[in-house]
């Protein structure tokens, strides 16, 4: 077989063997044409079977999204043909067919940061979002995928991850600190991020792809809009400025100078004409665009502006500030109209219906309030949030409002009805801002969790208690026996506690800082504890007194794991890593470096060969303990809290800070041998 990459581009060391061996064996020809002609020919010609089958072949969709001519979008618009082709209507195909394969691509879309990155994650990404729907086609796939066994991979026994359905469609990441601010261009097709990190982001919507970054800003970059032609944007800044931006070279055209404060809100008129600043220093001015000049400054403000937003028309502003008032200005007189009040905390946001009668407020009170422009009275509240909210867009038909919190959360309000229809839940930290596409049909949030979102807004009884901590309890381990369990608390001790008596036993002390975990050896002897003080220590629980001290960890040990036979410690620290501590000799053995957040969670194989850890970067990661490498990763939907294994060694049951609750399967064991 020939081995020249432009001959055989399919690689063995991905597909399953017998299937890429006789796809490879084909000319190149050959190749593109399986992987792309085909199925436009098969839709066209009313073929719908052949291209439902394609397109539910779990091989097909692999070797599509791994071919370096194709990839994942190359996939997602394959689904398109079915959509598109004028030869097909809605009763001319099977509309359980149909759904499957508007599922699967969904699922793409979800999926497809992940697999742009590694392309071998599709079988985890399918099982973890497909599991929920019972179609027989589906299920066929799933079951292809399952066996898939060409490299090592933790496939999913249970649904673990956000089906496809309303909601999030892709997240775009590649900012090194806090998204602040997003626009969206008018056809939807690109998105603009602002963030911490001083620079701005343009992104493509349908690949996901970034294009450009906009360098220029001394400082954090806090909220940036974009002209209705889409050809320009505007960012603030806590260096005091604002900047000009040209989409189409991805060139500052030039800076606005004037703020003596940090900038933290712009926008633009219908025209591109004016841009409108709010800053620290409690002001709104207004630039004339093609000039650069300031034209005036609207005072009135008590304190600093967080928000403004102007009227389609270009006649009308409005602000919301740290003085807890929203103030509507008219922009021929220069004057105020009037001031809305109501709010008990900040304004964080502002936002304003496309007929111009609408004004939409956020705030640090947890509240959203819809006013009425012609009035200046409040219609009424939205309430649901439990943190500040920070960020509101509303649809361009004025139906719907868009509320981004502390809470981490997105919510979705009727505006007729005035309740909310929705949550969206996803992101790890606070939401910072949301943006609405022209449609009305997406969302795109950026959060302090250092991502992008892009959503779619169409779609047991307690025994007894124990008391005697005097703070929060982090950890607990149980005897293998089942007659003792063991605590560590915020109040720097553990405590062992005899579950038949119901009674504390003893308390041991030496900690300095909070215990965030506990483990106990097989023979119940030995007690381990990892600390916020950023040490182990191995307690003798027959003298209730401390062995030794582990130390090395840069910061706090929030796991610990103790193999079987009790001779080795494995713990993951805030630090990012993981350690294995020899427990005779009372030294460390060698670090386990991968992750790129705290490590939350670690457990070890009843055999003591391999480990497994999870992170607040939410990836789960298997470990080989002989030679230190990574055998398998599985990315879930949010920092994973904890993680047991099977007496099997290979089934993983996962619990994510989410509440979600899961099972994981090791697979494809056979390619390390």
């Amino acid at each position: 077989m020939n081995s020249s990459p432009l001959a055989n581009p399919i690689s063995t060391a991905v597909y399953p063997k017998d299937f890429a061996d006789k796809l490879a064996a084909k000319p190149l020809f050959y190749q593109r044409a399986y992987l792309s002609s085909l199925l436009p020919n098969h839709v066209k010609s009313g073929h719908l079977e052949k291209y439902y089958q394609r397109l539910t072949d779990f091989n097909f969709l692999i070797a599509k999204i791994q071919h370096p001519e194709f990839g994942v979008q190359a996939l997602i618009d394959d689904f398109n043909f079915l959509d598109n082709s004028e030869a097909v209507t809605h009763s001319d195909y099977n509309s359980e067919k149909a759904k499957a394969l508007h599922l699967i691509q969904a699922t793409l879309w979800m999926s497809a940061d992940i697999l742009d990155e590694d392309p071998t994650k599709l079988a985890e990404q399918l099982l973890g979002r497909l599991l929920y729907f019972e179609m027989p086609s589906i299920q066929a796939m799933l079951e292809v995928a399952k066996k898939w066994k060409a490299a090592p991979w933790l496939c999913p026994l249970t649904p673990c991850l956000t089906p496809p359905r309303r909601g999030l469609l892709r997240t775009l990441k590649g900012h090194r600190n806090s998204v602040n601010g997003v626009a969206v261009t008018t056809d939807g097709k690109r998105t603009i991020s602002g963030s911490s990190d001083n620079t701005l982001k343009v992104w493509d919507l349908t690949t996901g792809k970034e294009l450009f970054t906009l360098k220029g800003h001394s400082g954090w970059v806090n909220v940036v809009a974009v002209t209705e032609d889409g050809k320009r944007a505007i960012s603030g800044s806590s260096d005091h400025t604002l900047k000009v931006w040209n989409l189409t070279s991805g060139k500052e055209e030039f800076t606005l100078k004037g703020h003596i404060g940090w900038v933290n809100a712009v926008a633009i008129t219908a025209d591109g004409k004016r841009g409108f600043s709010g800053s620290f220093d409690n002001t709104i001015k207004v630039w004339d665009l093609a000039t650069g000049e300031e034209e005036f400054t609207l005072n009135g403000h008590s304190h600093l502006v967080n928000s403004v937003a102007v009227t389609a028309d270009g006649k009308r502003a409005i602000s919301g500030s740290r003085d807890y008032t929203l103030k509507v200005w008219d922009l021929a007189t220069r004057k105020e109209d009037f001031t809305l009040n109501g709010h008990s905390g900040w304004v964080n946001a502002v936002a304003v219906t496309e007929d111009g009668k609408w004004a939409i407020s956020g705030s640090f009170d947890t509240t959203i309030k819809v006013w009425d422009l012609a009035t200046g009275k409040e219609e009424f509240t939205l309430t649901g949030h439990s943190d500040s909210v920070n960020t509101v867009g509303v649809t361009p038909d004025g139906k719907r409002v868009i509320s981004g919190s502390r809470d981490n959360t997105i919510k979705v309000w009727d505006l007729a009805t005035g309740k909310e229809e929705f949550t969206l839940t996803g992101h790890s930290n606070w939401i910072n801002a949301v943006a609405v596409t022209e449609d009305g049909k997406r969302a795109i949030s950026g959060s302090r969790d250092k991502t992008l979102k892009v959503w779619d807004l169409a779609i047991g009884k307690e025994e007894f208690t124990l008391t005697g901590h005097s703070n929060s309890v982090n950890a607990v381990a149980v005897t293998e026996d089942g007659k003792r369990t063991i605590s560590g608390s915020w109040d720097n001790t553990i405590k062992v506690w005899d579950l038949t008596t119901r009674k504390e036993e003893f308390t041991l002390t030496g900690h300095t800082y909070s215990v965030n975990a506990v483990a106990l050896t097989a023979d119940g002897k030995r007690g381990i504890s990892g600390s916020f003080d950023n040490t182990i220590k191995v307690w003798d629980l027959t003298t209730r007194k401390e062995e030794f001290t582990l130390t090395g960890h840069t910061y706090s040990v929030n796991a610990v794991a103790v193999t079987e036979d009790g001779k080795r410690a494995i713990s993951g620290s805030w630090d990012n890593t993981i350690k294995v501590w020899d427990l005779t000799t009372r030294k460390e053995e060698f670090t386990l470096t991968g992750h790129s957040d705290s490590v939350n969670a670690v457990a070890v194989t009843e055999d003591g060969k391999r480990a497994i850890s999870g992170s607040t970067d939410k990836t789960l990661k298997v470990w080989d303990l002989l030679s230190g490498n990574v055998i398998a990763s599985f990315t879930g939907e949010s920092s994973i809290a904890s993680c047991a294994i099977a007496p099997d060694g290979l089934t993983i049951v996962v619990g994510e800070e989410s509440g979600q609750v899961y099972f994981l399967r090791l697979q494809g064991m056979e390619a390390l041998t």
